[in-house]
């Protein structure tokens, strides 16, 4: 055997020995950080969807989309407040739809809402189109509130679901009624567009006319599709009218009048507020000047200022009735928050005891679903404008200037208390 190999051997094996028999441990690899717990993802918002439904097509489709909008600027601010129900974060979302102010439409739409589960409505525009849809929302327990439609029908079927937030036909036309009586008119001539809503306010105007002795001497008909009216205007220029009233919308009323001037026809021209807008100086053009008109309100100049900002910082010029749609959403939001529940069946008592200061005013309603101590506002049309020159509360009226006088006086908050000075420094001691 060779010794130096032996001894090579040796001295290897002493060096393993060393290294691994003598108890040393291999160094431990530093432990890997124990991973951060996964954060629970924060649950999703409940959406609860709320109609809007009106006119957004066709010859009233500036005060269907004026409405809507009205809707749509409640709801965003709303949203912006990230509100709690039920104990779950909710979002609100609008639905939007066109029922082209066609009461065969109403029912369709409002089927349309109730497949769709919708919290509530705010609409329709119509009274017309509102009444039959209103048996849907009944039948389906869906809480609506319109913030135009005027027809008393609508709030005397009985439904317990379904209210207004502007006052009635029957408040409106004595209203206007008992404002021709204060031009000194003696004779009346009526017409109106065969729908609920003109043929009811025409009914109430010339009934408020008969009682006080005033003599309505024609009373004609038209539709709210028509666009000649020189048959049923020359029929009442033979009257010799010194006022002439109608019951209808916008679209029609600014043609008629527009024609009724190229015939001669010289009388007062009087309407209700579906005919009580800017747009009618656009249809008529300066026969439009003068004009009187009635709303089943109060005109935009009496909303909140918060509200006009806002809306007119979104959407721009006010049209009429975005006062009331936008009250209308909140006050279905504020019933869903003080019943502390989306579910209508449950916030539907809320809504009917409901106690709210909106961009309109205060807001109660009474056991029929309407607006308590609702207001009528009178306008005449000048330099293309209709400026508000008196409102009517409780059967009694007042100048429009006066109105705001009161109502300025009792907005305007209290004077601050005067400071209290300083206590005396104590003396030293």
């Amino acid at each position: 055997m060779n010794v130096p190999q032996k001894l090579g051997l040796s001295l290897v094996a002493a060096a393993l020995v060393t290294a691994y028999g003598c108890g040393k441990e291999e160094p431990k690899q530093a432990a890997a950080p124990a991973a951060a717990p996964a954060t629970a993802a924060a649950p999703a918002a409940v959406t609860v969807t709320i109609g809007s439904a009106g006119p957004l097509t066709g010859g009233i489709a500036h005060l269907g989309k004026d409405n809507d909008n009205g809707v749509r600027l409640a709801i965003d601010q709303a949203n912006e407040k990230h509100p709690k129900i039920g104990g779950k974060d909710v979002k609100f979302v609008v639905e939007s739809e066109d029922d082209q102010a066609d009461p065969k439409l109403g029912p369709t739409i409002a089927q349309k809402f109730a497949d769709a589960k919708v919290s509530g409505v705010v609409g329709h525009l119509n009274s017309g189109v509102t009444i039959p849809a209103s048996a849907v929302y009944n039948q389906a327990g869906i809480p609506m509130i319109s913030g135009s439609a005027t027809n008393p029908k609508l709030t005397e079927q009985g439904f317990k679901n379904i209210f207004r937030v502007v006052a009635r036909d029957d408040q409106q036309g004595p209203a206007v009624a008992q404002y021709l009586e204060s031009l000194k008119v003696k004779k009346v001539a009526i017409a109106d567009d065969a729908t609920a809503y003109g043929e009811g306010l025409a009914n109430e105007v010339e009934k408020t006319l008969t009682a006080a002795g005033i003599k309505v001497v024609a009373r004609e008909k038209t539709t709210d599709k028509a666009t000649d009216f020189k048959a049923i205007l020359t029929k009442m220029k033979g009257t010799a009218p010194d006022a002439v009233f109608y019951g209808g919308m916008d679209a029609t009323g600014g043609p008629m009048l527009k024609q009724a001037r190229e015939l001669g026809i010289k009388a007062v021209f009087s309407f209700g507020d579906g005919a009580c807008t800017a747009e009618m100086s656009k249809l008529a053009g300066t026969a439009a000047e003068g004009m009187v008109c009635s709303q089943a309100g109060l005109p935009v100049a009496a909303a909140s200022k918060s509200f006009v900002t806002a809306f007119n910082a979104k959407y721009g010029e006010i049209q009429q009735y975005a006062p009331y749609t936008y009250d209308a959403a909140n006050l279905l939001i504020a019933a869903m928050q003080k019943a502390d529940s989306t579910d209508p069946a449950k916030y539907l008592p809320s809504l009917q005891s409901i106690s709210f200061d909106g961009a309109t005013g205060h807001i109660e309603f009474d056991d029929k679903g309407d607006r308590k101590n609702a207001e009528v506002t009178i306008f005449t049309l000048k330099d293309g404008k209709v400026v508000p020159v008196a409102v009517v509360k409780g059967g009694k009226a007042q100048s429009f200037d006066d109105f705001m006088k009161v109502a300025d006086a009792s907005a305007a908050p209290a004077p601050a208390a005067p400071a209290m000075a300083a206590p005396a420094p104590e003396p030293k001691k």
